[in-house]
């Protein structure tokens, strides 16, 4: 049914310009700018990519690199605007696209904590009352008073998993948040997405990992070279893109 439909692409294209000349310096990027003498490439990272995802499903995208899955996954996150075509997004979003993303990195973990909690939507009084549950799911008891920027990226992907899936958001969107971390969190980072599927939350999935993609989702869009190449059931297409 429509009403089940929580996000729909609609012939999205992205265009970035890529500058084709090479600067010394800022200020000749910025001199020749001003004088329209920077010459520049159109790079087409999406190519008129239109699907559909219900409500309670697990969208994995997969592909080679630079084939546009990030992209795509930043458009329906709001964070890009797409140079063609439309994205129809329906309910609350947590998003995990670049780790730290949201992070003050000279703040310690617990003040971004509630920093991060409140990019989200939540209240102080809501943080609080979850904030133990993120320190000891994050594992990382020993360091809430150290700033972020102290941390590893294992470290940081693992507070702002840890965040970002403490209520029940509508649709949670992990771009290569698993492939940052020791093997037994990834199992409890799966094991979570997993509780989370089963309470409605829709799921947006991007992973080198072809394992953890067909382990979690029920549907794939496979793209190639920022061309829609196969949607539809996730066992089918993760086995004709292993082949491949």
């Amino acid at each position: 049914m429509e009403n089940d439909l929580i996000v729909t692409v609609d012939h999205v294209s992205m265009r970035f310009n890529l500058s084709s000349e090479k600067f010394d310096s800022f200020k000749e990027y910025v001199i020749k700018s001003i004088k329209r003498q920077v010459s520049y490439d159109e790079f087409w990272a999406l190519q008129d990519i239109s699907f559909e995802v219900r409500r309670g499903e697990s969208l994995g995208l997969v592909g080679l690199n630079g084939s546009g899955k990030s992209t795509m996954l930043k458009i329906i996150a709001g964070v890009l605007k797409p140079t063609k075509g439309t994205v129809s997004v329906r309910g609350n979003m947590a998003p995990l696209i670049e780790l730290g993303a949201g992070f003050d990195m000279d703040l310690t973990a617990k003040e971004n904590v509630f920093l991060n909690g409140a990019l989200l939507g939540y209240n102080r009084s809501q943080m609080e009352a979850q904030y133990e549950d993120i320190v000891k799911f994050s594992e990382l008891g020993d360091f809430m008073n150290v700033p972020v920027k102290n941390f590893s990226s294992g470290m940081v992907s693992r507070l702002a998993f840890a965040i970002a899936t403490i209520g029940v958001p509508d649709i949670l969107i992990c771009d290569e948040v698993l492939s940052v971390g020791d093997f037994r969190f990834q199992e409890k980072c799966e094991e979570r997405i997993g509780n989370m599927q089963k309470k409605g939350t829709t799921i947006l999935f991007v992973s080198h990992s072809l394992e953890q993609v067909e382990k979690i989702c029920n549907k794939i869009v496979w793209l190639e070279k920022g061309r829609l190449k196969m949607f539809g059931d996730a066992k089918n297409i993760c086995k004709i893109y292993a082949e491949s």
